[in-house]
């Protein structure tokens, strides 16, 4: 995008300065012209007005008393009906000269070399031509500026399009000082805000449901199973049938479920745990650094999850600014693989942690500990949940948040990996 905004600029100037600069530069050389024609006239004008009081008062022409109004290099004849008189030589190459009467039939022709003339128009036109080329050169400084005024945000703007299609719904509060891309930014951070709403109604929609249907099935099984032992053969074999077909019912809302969260995390992939706990930690190294804090990793070599990098990563980057803005000390970044072929990655602090009575309702929307919106930790949910993963509070104090990630079907039966040495900051 930003070469078609240069390309196109660009042409746009060199077209304009051809078809000014051409035109221009004729013009010029034209102008030079005329005005060495035109001080060649006033000079001869001065000469004949010199001459006409000579002849008037019947002296013999003295040219000496003109040769100051001769150009350099030039020559001055005069004609008289007593002769012709000369001053100077006609210069090699050709001239340009003027002629004017004076007298009764007397005529003066003062001259000047052409190449002198030719000198000052070849000076001129190669001002204009120094005139084009620096225009040509402002366009494309202009036109640079102002390609990468405009690729540049809208590459951002097109990037929170993408990122927000992969999940990531925290809003983005940079703005670019381009009204109409800026009202872009505010739709793209309402849609976010509005989908993020969505998904977790719809999270809470299917959870309510799943516990309603199971809590009724497993009623229903119970009484069932009652049936099937009932004396009378005829009810038992209804009601051990009814309790099959319960029992396939209870199966599909398996089945649906876990579909549902394929479905939700069908982006994702392995990703090596320990290179993405290391990168989000190099983002917030300098801005820990500046309030005297740092940020620690523990992760083990070789641990893999199945999730989306970029989903992660921002999960993660919320977490750190949770810690970074309202906890103290060291922010430590851990992972592990759980008995239960699950990867935990724990991210803490040395604060006071979260207050009892907000520790419930930490990952709703709007709640909040301090003067935020209260959206953070309830987006990063909402990451982690789209790969199929969940994001609990661990601990209360100090404050430590877990995420549950699953395991690669095909990294299932590795061996757990080796442990690392913490690495410290850096």
């Amino acid at each position: 995008m930003r070469r078609r905004i240069l390309v196109s600029t660009l042409i746009v100037v060199t077209i304009t300065v051809a078809v000014l600069g051409g035109p221009l530069a004729l013009t010029t050389w034209r102008l030079v012209e005329d005005f060495t024609r035109a001080d060649i006239n006033s000079r001869l004008r001065q000469v004949v007005a010199t001459l006409d009081d000579q002849v008037s008062v019947d002296r013999p022409v003295d040219l000496s008393a003109v040769g100051i109004a001769v150009p350099p290099g030039g020559s001055l004849v005069v004609q008289t009906p007593r002769g012709v008189s000369t001053l100077g030589v006609p210069a090699p190459g050709g001239t340009i000269s003027e002629t004017l009467p004076f007298g009764l039939s007397g005529s003066a022709v003062l001259s000047e070399p052409v190449a002198e003339m030719r000198a000052r128009q070849l000076q001129a036109v190669a001002l204009v031509v120094a005139a084009v080329v620096l225009s040509v050169a402002v366009g494309a400084v202009v036109a640079t500026l102002t390609a990468r005024r405009l690729a540049d945000p809208l590459q951002q703007v097109a990037g929170r399009a993408a990122r927000l299609g992969a999940g990531d719904f925290r809003p983005a509060p940079h703005r670019h000082g381009i009204p109409e891309l800026d009202r872009v930014s505010d739709v793209l951070d309402s849609s976010a805000t509005a989908l993020a709403e969505l998904l977790q109604r719809e999270r809470d929609l299917v959870g309510d449901v799943s516990h309603q249907l199971r809590s009724r099935l497993t009623a229903l099984q119970l009484r069932l199973d009652e049936l099937s032992s009932h004396p009378d053969e005829y009810v038992a074999a209804e009601g051990a049938a009814a309790l099959e077909q319960a029992e396939r019912l209870n199966e599909v809302l398996d089945e649906l479920l876990a579909s549902a969260r394929e479905a939700r995390a069908a982006g994702a992939a392995p990703i090596e745990v320990a290179g993405e706990l290391e990168a989000v930690a190099e983002e917030w190294r300098d801005p820990l650094r500046a309030e005297n804090r740092a940020v620690r990793v523990r992760a083990p070599e070789g641990l893999v999850a199945r999730a989306t990098s970029g989903r992660f990563r921002e999960a993660l980057g919320v977490l750190v600014d949770n810690a970074t803005r309202h906890g103290r000390g060291t922010v430590t970044l851990t992972a592990r693989l759980s008995d239960n072929d699950t990867i935990v990655v724990e991210v803490g602090d040395h604060g006071d942690g979260v207050p009892p009575e907000l520790a419930p309702h930490v990952f709703d929307r709007g709640v909040s500990g301090a003067a935020s919106t209260g959206v953070g930790l309830a987006l990063a949910r909402a990451l982690v949940e789209a790969d199929g993963g969940r994001l609990e509070l661990a601990r209360t104090r100090p404050a430590t948040f877990a995420v549950f990630l699953p395991v690669p079907r095909t990294d299932r039966t590795v061996a757990a990996p080796r442990p690392l040495p913490s690495t410290g900051p850096r």
